[in-house]
């Protein structure tokens, strides 16, 4: 078997995910264009005839993101005709599952060298325009306990208590983070400023950033799910799946709920062949990674069970691991995590999420391992976990060990 390597990580910013955002001009083909286009201009040892493939997430795959995505955007970025393409969807994974593909196909020998990453353009292809059964089909929605993610966040904090101040504590922390973060310079080696067609840049840093918020701007925010989960009935069908509950306590909001983005990423990963015939430097190897389900209906608790699934196999345990980027879906999320495997937050997002910079859906994935890869070797640490929860209960893990 072959080692799977890190090569080099990079990402567009996150621009607000609405018509005025700063990346709602720029096509979804285009942003991953250009992060094709200065990973080769990074690594010029490196012959675009030695990708094999390229894997793109993307959750939205209709419109501008449908037609396989990665393909289209691997042709229009000049890659050889010899580079395939495939794009995927694990809903908020498959960015990550990209990149654990690539791994996969690495490491059992088929091939030296593969593109992996993701891209969602919310602002052009709205999320759910692609419709689908657990939304629209209330013979698939009633019989499985569907309710939407904001249901199930709010439900996880009834369940195990976490208030709402708790949850926007935690929101406060990633918005100042991710802007001490941004004003040291932190994400500048992976970060690649998007441009217009004639050359000027569209956005050079994440667009969602609030670092002037505090407590009081955030208690002052409505509840987003109430509405939904009262007059629309899906607070009756979870309480019908957890009877114990006399009512959902309505806690998520804009301010410490994942903000909708635009955005891309791409990982090189490569095995040593890429060190030995190249002279490319690899930063990380992938160790272990992982996929699970969990209940449905609270959909959100995957990151834990996924998380100790790839550390057995990886024969680690969580304290060995130094740091941990757990996708801020809802504030709730990296908290549950952090207490069912008693991780300090000192160790989780310590340099912000999605809270505070947005989660580009089919994105964010690849974005967690260019940052942890990023803050491993800021800080000089060995090991480092990704991990996001998954519609349908699912999660995802990867584990990672810097060079």
């Amino acid at each position: 078997m072959f080692e799977a390597y890190l090569y080099d990580a990079v990402r567009t910013p996150r621009g607000r995910g609405k018509k005025d955002g700063r990346l709602h001009s720029a096509r979804p083909v285009e942003l991953v264009r250009q992060l094709i286009a200065a990973l080769l201009e990074r690594n010029p040892a490196l012959p675009p005839t030695a990708i094999e493939d390229i894997i793109l997430g993307c959750v939205t795959q209709i419109h501008e993101q449908g037609a396989n995505i990665a393909k289209v955007a691997a042709q229009n970025a000049g890659l050889p005709e010899t580079v395939a393409g495939v794009t995927l969807n694990r809903f908020c994974a498959s960015g990550l599952e990209a990149v654990n593909q690539a791994a996969a196909a690495l490491r059992s020998g088929m091939g030296e060298a593969i593109l992996a990453g993701g891209v969602e353009s919310m602002s052009r292809v709205p999320m759910g325009s692609d419709g689908g059964a657990w939304y629209a089909d209330p013979a698939v929605a009633f019989p499985g306990y569907f309710v939407p993610q904001g249901i199930a966040a709010d439900l996880i904090a009834t369940l195990y208590g976490y208030d709402r101040r708790t949850l926007d504590e935690f929101a406060l922390r990633s918005h100042q983070l991710a802007a001490a973060a941004t004003q040291k310079g932190y994400f500048r080696r992976s970060l690649i400023p998007v441009r217009s067609p004639i050359g000027e840049i569209l956005l050079d840093s994440d667009e969602n950033i609030r670092p002037d918020t505090s407590l009081e701007k955030l208690a002052a925010l409505e509840p987003s799910f109430a509405v939904q989960g009262e007059q629309f009935g899906f607070d009756a069908v979870a309480l019908q799946k957890y009877p114990q509950l006399e009512a959902i306590q309505h806690v998520h909001h804009p301010g410490n709920s994942s903000a909708i983005v635009d955005g891309a990423a791409l990982v090189l990963l490569g095995t040593e062949a890429l060190h030995k015939k190249y002279g490319l430097s690899p930063r990380a190897r992938i160790v272990s990674w992982a996929v699970t389900g969990t209940e449905s209906t609270i959909m959100l608790l995957g990151p834990a069970p996924a998380t100790q699934k790839a550390l057995q196999r990886a024969g680690l345990t969580a304290e060995q691991i130094d740091l941990y980027e757990v996708n801020e879906a809802f504030a709730v999320v990296p908290l549950r995590f952090a207490d069912v495997l008693g991780i300090p937050l000192e160790k989780i997002n310590v340099n912000g999420g999605a809270i505070a910079m947005g989660h580009p859906l089919g994105a964010t994935g690849a974005i967690l391992i260019g940052t942890l890869l990023d803050e491993l070797e800021r800080r000089k640490l060995r090991y480092g976990v990704a991990t996001l929860c998954v519609g349908g209960g699912m999660g995802i893990a990867t584990v990672i060990e810097r060079l």
